[in-house]
């Protein structure tokens, strides 16, 4: 038997965590296992309900090891397919939750839903797990001390606006995006300030708001301190097309081709443009001292 959790939990954020540690609490309790039951892909790209807009704040990747990183035993992964996406609410817990992965106990969220047919209030569908034979659990909502509530919504409404330190401490954890470092115009390496342009793995990862960042940088097995613009590059062009570069401190080695991970500490400024390169050499330097003055 198991105790279990399900949901996408994108982000694997603090209000995630109160979940999963209400379930690793039960199963060390009870002696049994742990285990989170999510799903992949998004359902929104299987149901085209908004699914051009869809961003996310993990890979698959990235979830799962979210998750074992906080205790869990096991991470089960349901492709999400429309044939899936009809089962009722009765029909996940037995054929699914029960008959597939012998859960026992059941935590849910304060908002959670499951099923084509599940109520909109979570202690309805509680009745419905228990009716099935599965204890439910419900958690209420995560608040910050400052009042907001945590959701991947709100995450994602943070990093749309830059504000890469609230979404930080929503998350628990530093905000990243992974690549490939692709070639650019060579335009930085003239003005002084090479820099990686990085092309992300996941096409579909939420990319913070256009701005100049503070970041650490994880190339070649090491951490460094960087510079990241995020934007059209308004001075240089870009033929409209947004891109990622980072200027990499202290660091001057051919990278291309080599993975890249670039982690949000801090927003520095919009992005502008410039009336000279001279001008926006000028603003770089400024850019690269205000990030080391705050490291």
């Amino acid at each position: 038997m198991v105790v279990a959790a399900t949901g996408f939990f994108d982000g694997v954020h603090l209000g995630h965590r109160v979940i999963l540690d209400r379930v690793r609490s039960i199963a060390v309790d009870t002696g049994l296992k742990s285990s989170v039951v999510t799903f992949w892909p998004h359902p929104r790209t299987v149901l085209q309900q908004d699914a051009d807009r869809l961003r996310l704040l993990t890979s698959l990747e990235e979830k799962r090891n979210l998750v074992t990183g906080t205790g869990i035993d096991k991470v089960e992964v349901i492709p999400f397919d429309r044939s899936f996406s009809a089962l009722s609410a009765g029909e996940f817990i037995r054929k699914v939750l029960i008959d597939k992965y012998g859960v026992s106990t059941l935590v849910l969220g304060y908002d959670h839903r499951f099923g084509h047919d599940a109520p909109s209030d979570v202690r309805l569908l509680a009745d419905r797990v228990l009716a099935c034979g599965i204890e439910p659990v419900i958690c209420g909502r995560y608040v910050m001390p400052d009042g907001t509530a945590v959701s991947s919504t709100e995450i994602r409404k943070a990093l749309d606006g830059c504000r890469v330190e609230d979404a930080g401490r929503m998350l628990g954890y530093v905000y990243s995006l992974s690549g490939v470092v692709v070639a650019g115009n060579r335009i930085g390496r003239t003005l002084g300030f090479p820099t990686a342009n990085m092309e992300l793995y996941d096409p579909l990862k939420a990319v913070p708001g256009n701005g100049v960042y503070q970041v650490d940088v994880s190339v070649c097995g090491n951490s460094y301190k960087g510079v990241c613009n995020i934007g059209v590059r308004p001075t240089i062009g870009s033929g409209g097309m947004r891109v990622i570069e980072t200027h990499i401190l202290d660091f001057n080695e051919d990278i291309y081709g080599l993975d890249i991970r670039i982690s949000f500490l801090k927003y520095i400024r919009p992005e502008r443009k410039f009336d000279s390169l001279k001008e926006l050499q000028l603003r770089l330097q400024k850019d690269i001292l205000a990030a080391g003055e705050s490291l």
